[in-house]
């Protein structure tokens, strides 16, 4: 496979596309965020990179809580809007219709249509250039119980969640393992081969 040499850039492919939600009740806004990522398993971590010109860097540097909401790819045209406007000159929660919900553990609404909130507290404020690290304890976990089995286990590929990868918006495709699925003995492995 021959490759081409080109400069550093962001092109780590693809990445969630959540909608961020923050704000202290009097103003409440939705932001789309492309670079999130867990970073530590105990205690559970997330981060998010946020321009400090975004409406929404203020309302997390002041109240030092947010939400990431998982999306579906029937949202994908509200993650994109959410995107490109600016909560200051829209109520994205009315413009795209998405339901304001209470949280469980933090201050901060989240986004009733999403499956799966994950409801943060920062941490660290970490300033890297064209964005700042958010760093944030996640301390709560708030799932849509469609997504459970009988037994309480979570089946996330009944979610249809949203990606993002280079400008575009995909769905999450067909399964093909689970963790640790490679090293299994063989008989196992016959599902995985179709």
């Amino acid at each position: 496979m021959a490759k081409q040499n080109w400069k550093g850039s962001a092109l780590l492919a693809p990445v969630p596309a959540v909608l961020v939600s923050c704000g202290n009740g009097e103003k409440d806004n939705l932001i789309t965020i492309g670079w999130t990522g867990i970073v530590c398993t105990q205690p559970p971590k997330l981060y998010i990179s946020v321009r400090p010109e975004r409406f929404s860097y203020e309302l997390i540097k002041q109240s030092k809580e947010f939400c990431v909401n998982l999306p579906t790819a029937e949202m994908a045209r509200a993650v994109d809007w959410c995107g490109v406007r600016s909560g200051r000159d829209y109520d994205k929660f009315a413009e795209m219709k998405l339901t304001k919900a209470d949280s469980f553990a933090v201050n901060c609404k989240s986004v009733a249509e999403c499956p799966l909130t994950l409801e943060c507290k920062v941490d660290s404020i970490v300033p890297l250039g064209s964005h700042d690290m958010f760093i944030a304890d996640i301390v709560n976990v708030a799932v849509d119980e469609s997504l459970l089995d009988e037994n309480g286990r979570l089946m996330l590929e009944k979610a249809n969640l949203l990606a993002y990868a280079h400008g575009d918006y995909f769905t999450l495709g067909k399964k093909i393992g689970d963790f640790g699925f490679s090293v299994r003995k063989k008989r196992n492995l016959k599902r995985y081969r179709k």
